[in-house]
């Protein structure tokens, strides 16, 4: 799925359990944990609370934004620690 699309999505190609993704419903970046009736399941790249996404509102990340995204993450969580 490419951002020109997203809001096109065909049920027929949902992204896979474990795909990275953008929400862009609410700006979000997560892992796709499973498909429940219209929605996905998407939870954060550093664990936490699930949320529901509509799958015309995600796209797949470009692994230059899942890189980014993954290193903000390893930030935040080391801010936490000092």
């Amino acid at each position: 799925m490419t951002e020109d699309d997203a809001g096109d999505a065909d049920p027929g190609q949902l992204p896979a359990v474990g795909e990275a993704v953008r929400d862009t419903a609410c700006d979000r970046v997560g892992r796709v944990t499973g498909h429940e009736g219209p929605y996905l399941q998407l939870r954060p790249l550093g664990g936490g609370r699930e949320w529901d996404a509509e799958p015309c509102r995600v796209r797949a990340l470009s692994q230059d934004e899942l890189l980014s995204a993954l290193l903000a993450e390893v930030n935040a969580r080391s801010r936490q620690r000092a």
